[in-house]
């Protein structure tokens, strides 16, 4: 944009103002006609969700929820008499397995969200079958769930769950192990070349503020169970827990100092945690590390919580991205989710990606 403002230059400035003016018309039309075109009912896939259950009303939630919809669902398929013709949120219960195929010939089906959690019936499993046979394309129910949140629905998983896909799926990571720990020496060393200029400022807030020390070291639980000694900026008072007992980050903490609350805003808090993944301890990417005593209470109460070990824990991650700081039970199940959706899905392009998107997660003073 400076060029536009120096008058003895080779390009002509009205022609650098018309670029930019054109680029972002050009920008704005085209999402435009992607949300009026590609979002049309005609040009989208027609579902059916087949079960009317449980876990078929949290998809049909989920669906509900989101504003541009993935897909047009014409309605629900459930074995159950008492169901056929009621509504549940605001979809149609057609009817029974004998008209799955009907439905599928007559109102131009591609695919099938089968949401059965109990016993299928041997009608049921035949016409799924005969669906797939006509080319419908059939997603089970914790598939589409990750799809449409980018979450894992722990709460509706069986208990073979971990073993089907991260053991497996794991042994053949070595390759991406490499160039991911190859991403964190880089990321950590270019990291603490910027910190170093921060230091000094940061280091006479805190102890301007709340006097010393600068730096607040703390056990967490890294990968496999390890525990290591994280290393953050200090932002909360000392003797913050007198009684020694771990508790949530709550929004404003009251344990936190002053400069200890924009450190913890700004995620400046943080950037000592670079010597950490230096280390080997901690990754530039990965779910947020937990004190011990948290992780033994959440294995309690929350299940699959302790897969969040498979991996490093990371400065940022998908979850921290996505969701803020967790304070209650159902919060830490949704932070799970995220965890779990990336330990699965994981590799450098997503890990790029998280690192990309992390500014904005700074830039919008989401910490605790």
């Amino acid at each position: 944009m400076g060029l536009y403002f120096i008058s003895e230059v080779a390009l002509p400035r009205r022609g650098i103002a018309y670029f930019f003016a054109g680029a972002v018309v050009i920008t704005l039309l085209w999402r435009i006609l992607y949300i009026r075109v590609f979002t049309a009912p005609h040009f989208q896939r027609r579902v059916i969700l087949v079960g009317g259950g449980e876990t078929g009303q949290i998809i049909l939630r989920i669906v509900n929820e989101i504003t541009i919809k993935p897909f047009t669902l014409v309605g629900i398929i459930d074995d159950d008499p008492v169901k056929i013709g009621k509504l549940i949120e605001g979809y149609e219960v057609l009817g029974g397995s004998e008209k799955l195929l009907q439905f599928i010939t007559d109102k131009g089906i591609t695919d099938l969200i089968v949401a059965i959690s109990g016993r299928m019936q041997g009608s049921m499993f035949q016409a799924l079958l005969d669906a797939q046979e006509m080319g419908v394309d059939i997603t089970r129910m914790p598939v589409a769930y990750e799809e449409l949140l980018g979450r894992v629905p722990i709460r509706y998983l069986e208990a073979d769950w971990i073993l089907r896909s991260f053991v497996d799926q794991m042994r053949a990571d070595a390759y991406y192990e490499l160039l991911k720990r190859t991403l964190d020496i880089l990321g950590s060393l270019i990291g603490l070349i910027l910190f170093l200029p921060l230091f000094p400022f940061i280091a006479f807030a805190i102890a301007l503020d709340s006097g010393f020390p600068i730096f607040y070291t703390q056990i967490r639980m890294g990968k496999g169970g390890q525990l290591y000694n994280i290393l953050k900026f200090r932002t909360m008072n000392r003797n913050a827990e007198p009684d020694g007992q771990p508790k949530w980050a709550e929004e404003n903490d009251r344990r936190a100092t002053r400069v200890g609350l924009f450190l913890r805003k700004t995620h400046l808090d943080e950037l000592p945690q670079f010597i950490n993944v230096l280390r080997g301890e901690m990754s530039l990417v990965g779910p947020r590390a937990e004190r011990p005593e948290l992780v033994e209470w959440f294995q309690q109460h929350v299940p699959f919580y302790r897969a969040r070990l498979l991996v490093k824990p990371g400065i940022t991650g998908w979850a921290q991205v996505n969701q803020t700081y967790a304070s209650s039970i159902p919060e830490t199940i949704e932070k799970l989710e995220y965890d779990l959706f990336y330990i699965k899905r994981r590799n450098l392009f997503t890990d790029i990606d998280i690192l990309f998107r992390t500014p904005a997660t700074v830039l919008g003073l989401r910490g605790r």
